[in-house]
């Protein structure tokens, strides 16, 4: 499955989505909350996930502590799969899953429909979470639409033995010393490693470095009220323009395409020796590097601190059983197994008691050299100082970027300067 969305399919998406969401929900009345109640009738739950949320174990979990209840997991293989499903399901009015998970960065099209959505409020859970992470999904008249999951927070995951057969520092606080600055400074850094490796790239994917810069900016793509100025916003020129330079010119990049079946196969063929790495990527980096030994994470990040990501478990009312998927939506964000879920798959916490747990700050993963994960990652939490505002058009800009970066970086079809005129031109048509 292809992670990129063509900028016309995805228009066309959004153009039936904004046409057709009213009409086939409740009427465009307020948002109804959650119907229903919670029993010990038999119940058969589905829920939507992709990437790695970390559920596996806990939906058995759950199955255990309620006989009553059965979940049917749908796993998509990339968010842009899922927010493909989405949008489609909700548009037909039917045919999504009692719960949907959903990643920030689709948010704020989806706050446009809140009548789509039970209102999850509810006393039990206030405070549960950092007040941004409830904020970003709080609709205007105080409904909240989503239970978060994890957050993004960013270091640096890298090969060490890479890095020693190549001469640098190889140990997590002498990378984390020489990566301490500027992004130039990893890109300088990138060049020693490639000039002393033998054809192993310094990172995986223009795209994917791009997405680490333009995350610590705080209105890339949309001012405020909502007014596009993407194409005019010389920062986002700027790290359009650095990022090609060291992924092409400087061929620091391995050229490949986030989450497409060459970029899973390149952690076993030594493509490249650095990724940047939010608590997520982890289970994914062990997932499709398993066997390879030397993968290591540094608390460090280009630039200062980094958040990419984070998700929400979302109940559309579409659904025929909202109290019960509620509960189970609520039992899955609970601190204590978001913490089970970042053992098993390094999905950081969202959730105030889970970040002050001892339990999540003395986690160690041994597949990253027994590096002790919870504490780098919070500290990493700590060093973000930067929430960019993601409007509704956020996510169609981003992936129209996404295109122009892969034209130059892994299709080689256009230079820097044709490929942003094209970017250009796609989000002039948005």
């Amino acid at each position: 499955m292809r992670n990129r969305v063509r900028i016309t399919a995805l228009s066309a998406a959004a153009t039936c989505l904004a046409l057709t969401l009213t009409a086939c929900g409740s009427g465009g009345e307020e948002n109804p909350g959650v119907e229903g109640e919670t029993g010990t009738e038999d119940v058969t739950l589905s829920v939507g996930t992709f990437n790695e949320f970390g559920y596996e174990e806990l939906f058995t979990e759950y199955e255990e502590l309620n006989p009553n209840v059965t979940i049917e997991h749908k796993k998509a293989a990339t968010s842009n799969e899922a927010r493909d499903n989405l949008t489609t399901r909700l548009a037909a009015g039917s045919g999504l899953s009692d719960i949907e998970g959903i990643e920030v960065d689709w948010l704020p099209e989806l706050l446009e429909y809140p009548d789509q959505f039970a209102d999850l409020s509810d006393p039990a859970v206030e405070g549960r979470w950092l007040d941004w992470k409830t904020a970003a999904a709080t609709t205007k008249d105080g409904a909240l639409i989503g239970y978060g999951t994890d957050a993004g927070p960013q270091g640096v995951c890298y090969r060490a033995d890479l890095f020693e057969k190549a001469g640098l520092p190889s140990d997590r606080e002498s990378v984390a010393e020489m990566l301490d600055g500027s992004w130039q400074d990893y890109f300088d850094a990138g060049k020693k490693f490639v000039a002393a490796s033998d054809g192993v790239a310094w990172f995986d994917s223009a795209g994917a470095t791009y997405q680490g810069m333009i995350n610590q900016v705080q209105n890339a793509y949309e001012d405020n009220d909502g007014t596009v100025m993407a194409t005019e916003n010389a920062e986002v020129k700027d790290i359009y323009e650095q990022v090609l330079q060291a992924s092409v010119d400087d061929d620091l990049s391995a050229h490949l395409t986030q989450w497409e079946d060459d970029w899973v196969a390149g952690f076993q063929s030594d493509a490249f020796a650095t990724k940047l790495c939010p608590g997520w990527m982890l289970g994914v980096i062990e997932g499709n590097a398993e066997g390879i030994e030397g993968w290591d994470i540094a608390d460090v990040f280009p630039g200062g601190g980094g958040n990419w990501g984070g998700s929400y478990l979302t109940v559309p009312t579409q659904g025929d059983n909202q109290a019960e998927a509620k509960k189970l939506a609520d039992w899955l964000t609970a601190p204590e197994q978001q913490i089970k879920a970042f053992e098993s798959k390094g999905t950081f916490p969202s959730q105030v008691d889970a970040l002050e747990s001892d339990t999540l700050q003395g986690q160690t993963n041994a597949f990253f050299n027994d590096a002790p994960t919870g504490e780098i990652l919070a500290s990493r939490a700590a060093a973000v100082d930067v929430t960019p505002f993601k409007g509704p058009k956020y996510f169609a800009i981003n992936d129209a970027m996404q295109q122009a970066l892969t034209r130059v970086d892994v299709d080689k079809t256009d230079d820097a300067a044709s490929s942003w005129d094209k970017f250009v031109t796609a989000v002039g048509a948005l």
